[in-house]
């Protein structure tokens, strides 16, 4: 075989020096046939192995077979069906190579982003335990870290709540967005409960997501199911604090963990971006220059209720109970929560106030709460259950005596 050298010379031979053929195989002793063939060549000389065939080419008319009936079919179901009993990473390889002849490839598109139109917002359950107060901890599967990322300036927040229910992922939502200090025109989720679902070909958005984005005058899109690619400027931040944020970290709190996010956040979004070639911030403003206003009455989030209080007076709120003071025992108060408090108010009077409880089935009271009890619980008996003192019969001292065997006799002695 020619080597590469002798290829090269012979080129340079006939171009630059125009010697002959004959001239050239009596240089470098070779035979002219040799000559020609490297002038006739496009490229290099390389040695090319013949092919020897596959195990898997005596089956491939039976796997078109499948795929021209089932194109998404499994390479294991088509070993299955086969009868393949060898390796099944050859028979993947060429399942590969044939699938799309029957299944048309689905490209991904390339979104580019305007100032102040969208942003994408999910929910991040993180693999660590956050200890929770009361000797309790929660898990990685209960604990939501609510996202969000503007698509322009890539600016990314979030906030870790209590549950993923609706009362707190709209409070904490609102949070991300007031923290923004602007609405995007558009923020997208994924199948979220608490937004909304695809059903009949449609998306069907909760009462309390309507409410919501009515009162920021946005848009809300939920993605299709099975459509990653749809927000996946959420997902890579999703990875990125996997991989960046929580390395080498500990919590004592959910307080502790969402102040060391809200820390690592404020770096990140000052880090240079490749796809942007400049860094969040140096965007920020021109995307909320561009985005709707925060509306002039924050929409209804968190908790909202009105109950008639009992004798207990003590609520329920996502399985703990808070204490009341007991004044307003039998009349209606309004119970109001966020991420941070519970409040009760009563005629506009706050009657209780309480900082929010993340562990479960415990009973928070408020000392003013419990002396008042029992001060009103003592009017009460008092009220009900009068003493006069007139009516309370006198007792001779004379009975003890008796009572004890100290009678005196006629002449004053003692028995």
């Amino acid at each position: 075989m020619l080597s590469v050298e002798d290829w090269a010379e012979i080129r340079r031979l006939r171009r630059a020096e125009d010697m002959s053929i004959s001239e050239i195989a009596r240089v470098l002793r070779v035979s002219r046939n040799t000559v020609r063939a490297a002038l006739a060549s496009d490229g290099p000389p390389k040695y090319e192995r013949a092919a020897a065939g596959s195990s898997v080419d005596a089956v491939e008319p039976r796997i078109r077979e499948l795929l021209k009936a089932y194109p998404r079919m499994p390479a294991t179901v088509i070993g299955e069906r086969i009868g393949w009993t060898r390796s099944i990473r050859t028979l993947s390889a060429r399942v590969a190579e044939l699938r799309p002849a029957y299944l048309p490839p689905d490209p991904a598109g390339r979104t580019a982003y305007v100032a102040g139109e969208i942003a994408q917002c999910d929910l991040w359950f993180p693999p660590v335990t956050v200890p929770v107060g009361f000797g309790q901890t929660r898990r990685p599967a209960q604990l939501p870290v609510l996202t969000m990322i503007t698509g322009y300036s890539r600016w990314l927040s979030a906030v870790l709540i209590p549950t993923r229910s609706s009362p707190d992922l709209f409070a904490g939502w609102w949070r991300l967005i007031e923290n923004l200090q602007a609405v995007p025109r558009v923020l997208v989720w994924d199948g979220e409960g608490a937004i909304g679902r695809w059903r009949a070909g449609k998306v069907e958005l909760t009462q309390e997501c309507h409410a919501f984005r009515g009162t920021l005058g946005a848009k809300v899109l939920v993605c299709k199911p099975a459509d990653p690619e749809a927000k996946g400027l959420i997902e890579r931040c999703h990875d990125y604090l996997e991989r960046s944020f929580l390395p080498g970290r500990t919590f004592i709190s959910p307080v502790d963990f969402n102040a060391q996010m809200q820390q690592w956040i404020a770096l990140v979004n000052t880090r240079q971006r490749r796809a942007l070639g400049c860094a969040p911030t140096d965007r920020i403003t021109a995307d909320r220059q561009a985005m709707l206003s925060l509306p002039p009455v924050a929409p209804a989030t968190g908790w909202r209720s009105s109950a008639r209080l009992a004798r207990d007076h003590y609520l329920r709120l996502d399985s703990n109970d808070y204490s009341v003071h007991p004044s307003v025992i039998g009349r209606r108060i309004e119970i109001v929560a966020d991420l941070a408090r519970v409040r009760v108010l009563c005629d506009g009077k706050t009657v209780a106030d309480h900082e929010r409880v993340w562990a479960w089935h415990q009973t928070i009271s408020d000392p003013e709460h419990v002396v008042a009890a029992k001060m009103l619980r003592r009017e009460r008996v008092g009220i009900l259950r009068p003493v006069n003192e007139n009516e309370v019969e006198q007792r001779c001292l004379a009975d003890y005596d008796v009572a004890l065997g100290l009678e005196s006799d006629v002449d004053g002695g003692v028995a």
